[in-house]
């Protein structure tokens, strides 16, 4: 969305303070031997108690308030009393919600306790690479750009990128124009970033997969070659200068 008057951007800085400070609290709330349903159950309390709706919730019908991916889960992860999280597990969480008419969404992958399957660089590289994917934006830079840069980290790094999933617009509603703020470049992309709007960038960082596919359930999402996938997402103000943070309550840098 386009920022034109004070009371959008404090609406804006609100809500993602929620996703934000919920996305933060659920990651140190997980536990070994505790179901993604007590998590997620945890994360829709959070919410609910700021007086804010979990946007998938609310805009897809999805079954659950926040979505929790484990392991080789890319995205969209359904909350279940089965999925029971162990040592080592790699954990994505993604928080979107809405608060008085603003919507906002960010995401984090972590490893659960000690890294005894080795997930850490591919958790240090989505993460890294997305702290400087944003310190490039403002107004006037294209999208394509932007692509590219992630691209190429993350082949400097030995990952692929998921080419059919990516950062969006945000504000009145969960995903606006721009749509396609993509992990790759496509060359006949012309578009810009606007200065004073709002979106949600991410990156989807893998070991082996380039396109996430549906799973039966409808929802969950996974690597078409297999592997594991990072993601990590912020909601950012646009401006002619450095980006605003607004999901920095979250700590994914800390």
């Amino acid at each position: 969305m386009s920022i034109t008057k004070e009371s959008e951007l404090v609406g804006m800085k609100k809500v993602s303070e929620v996703v934000g400070t919920t996305l933060k609290f659920m990651r140190e709330y997980a536990k070994v031997g505790m179901s993604t349903k007590e998590l997620d159950e945890y994360g829709g309390k959070i919410l609910k108690s700021y007086g804010a709706k979990s946007a998938p919730y609310e805009t897809y019908d999805f079954p659950g308030f926040t979505c929790i991916s484990v392991n080789e889960e890319a995205a969209h992860g359904i909350p279940s009393e089965k999925k029971i999280l162990e040592e080592g597990d790699l954990i994505n969480i993604d928080v979107s919600a809405e608060l008085n008419g603003f919507w906002s969404d960010n995401g984090g992958s972590f490893v659960l306790g000690k890294d005894i399957n080795n997930h850490q660089p591919l958790v240090n590289a989505s993460k890294n690479i997305l702290r400087k994917a944003i310190s490039h934006i403002k107004g006037g830079v294209k999208i394509s750009e932007i692509g590219h840069l992630i691209e190429t980290e993350a082949k400097n790094l030995g990952f692929k990128v998921i080419k059919n999933l990516a950062g969006h617009g945000v504000g009145r509603s969960l995903h606006e124009e721009p749509e396609n703020i993509l992990n790759y470049r496509v060359r006949t992309n012309r578009e810009r970033f606007r200065k004073n709007t709002t979106v949600a960038i991410e990156t989807f960082i893998s070991t082996k997969s380039t396109v996430a596919i549906e799973l039966n359930d409808g929802w969950t999402l996974v690597g078409n070659k297999g592997g594991y996938i990072t993601q990590h997402e912020q909601t950012i103000l646009i401006t002619a200068k450095d980006p605003v943070i607004l999901t920095a309550a979250n700590g994914i840098w800390d």
